[in-house]
């Protein structure tokens, strides 16, 4: 098969009857079986000035010292009691990328596990990564980069910038043996969307049927692809199996499996309206209302009451050349502050920007807000979910 017409061919249908809001399939989809896999590891931080684990307190980092001597042919005395402030055991952990192949570098992250003060300046001994089944994927050792520094005073008095338990090792770690994929293997293409929604499942399973078929057309496709084109009938080349993944039948060698998957992954598709969603992050305020939000006819209204309590201290001295001493006396001020707000109306089925323009209006505070949007919610008028998070 002419692989380089099928892509021109294709791309040039796709870009065709692109639409304003259209997005790759790359970026709403990922592929079946291509997928990062985490590794951690356990190791010690050697070169601390002094700035390590408390080893009375952090047993295991005398045990880990022991354990690595003893591979080097060092036996300690039983009995012997280590203070070591220049060592920290840590946790070690990496992503290995799909189809990362031995040899390959890796970044890494490296975390204190006891009480080091800091890792500043510390060089990660040799340490295995290990994935989820045991087996040891890379190996770890370097330079600690760490983003944090503190400073301490003789009285204890101390500042701290950032975090200086945790720093990375860009290139710390080399791949020693490359992760199991499905992906060389013939059969079925699946491609599974980021966000589930069946309306926009639909839609790609249909741009992709239709970009294969303009191919099998309109390019010198081997006889046994287009026989699976043609044979389906009004089967479709790709089906929607649920409101996450579609099915492709890819009427191709398995050596031009690549070449196939870079097509299609470049499609525009066109997502399906989001659900009716408000998010409202309640540690900071922060409040996202979705486009498809709408509303029945309400009126609100939203006042705050403003509580002051302050305290005074007066002082009355005693009589003088006598021995009564000065009294202090405690007052207490409390004050209350209703401000009025107006009530306004929604009217049914506003925008969004009608319904942040009238909110404006009234000069609601994001936590104001908040109470507004769950009490339209419980009366029924806010048609949308409230997410908090």
């Amino acid at each position: 098969m002419k692989l380089v017409g099928l892509v021109l061919i294709v791309l040039a249908a796709c870009l065709g009857t692109s639409q304003a809001g259209a997005d790759r399939l790359k970026d709403v989809a990922n592929i079946e079986g291509v997928r990062p896999n985490q590794l951690v590891g356990y190791g010690l931080v050697v070169g601390l000035d002094g700035t390590g684990d408390q080893t009375t307190q952090t047993p295991f980092t005398v045990q880990s010292f022991i354990n690595m001597m003893q591979e080097f042919g060092i036996d300690l005395p039983p009995g012997t009691r280590l203070q070591m402030k220049n060592i920290a055991a840590v946790a070690v952990h990496a992503e290995l990328p799909a189809f990362a192949k031995p040899g390959q570098a890796l970044d890494i992250t490296v975390s204190s596990l006891g009480n080091a003060k800091s890792l500043r300046g510390g060089s990660l001994l040799m340490t295995p990564l290990k994935g989820a089944d045991g087996r040891i994927y890379a190996l770890a050792q370097g330079n600690l980069v760490v983003g944090g520094f503190g400073a301490e005073g003789n009285d204890g008095s101390r500042i701290s910038v950032n975090i200086k338990s945790v720093g990375t090792i860009p290139s710390g770690a080399r791949v020693e043996r490359a992760a199991p994929s499905e992906f060389g293997q013939p059969g079925r293409l699946v491609f599974n969307l980021k966000q589930g929604d069946f309306t926009t499942a639909q839609r790609v399973a249909r741009s992709i049927d239709r970009a294969l078929r303009i191919a099998a057309v309109n390019t010198d496709m081997s006889m046994s692809a287009k026989q699976v084109i043609n044979q389906s009938g009004p089967r479709r080349l790709a089906r929607a199996i649920d409101s996450t993944s579609i099915e492709v039948d890819a009427p191709i060698s398995p050596h031009d499996r690549v070449s196939f998957i870079a097509l299609l992954e470049n499609l525009e598709v066109e997502r399906g309206e989001a659900p009716a969603r408000v998010v409202i992050n309640s540690r900071t305020g922060t409040i996202v209302v979705g486009a498809s939000v709408r509303i029945r006819p309400v009126a609100v209204t939203h006042g705050s009451l403003t509580v002051t309590v302050s305290e005074n201290q007066q002082a009355t001295p005693g009589a003088p050349f006598g021995d009564n001493e000065t009294v202090i006396t405690e007052q207490s001020d409390v004050s209350v502050e209703q401000s009025n707000s107006p009530m306004f109306e929604l009217r049914p089925g506003p925008s969004l920007g009608e319904i942040v323009q009238a909110i404006n209006e009234v000069g609601a505070a994001p936590g104001d807000l908040m109470a507004i949007l769950e009490a339209m919610k419980q009366a029924g008028a806010l048609n949308a979910e409230i997410v908090v998070i």
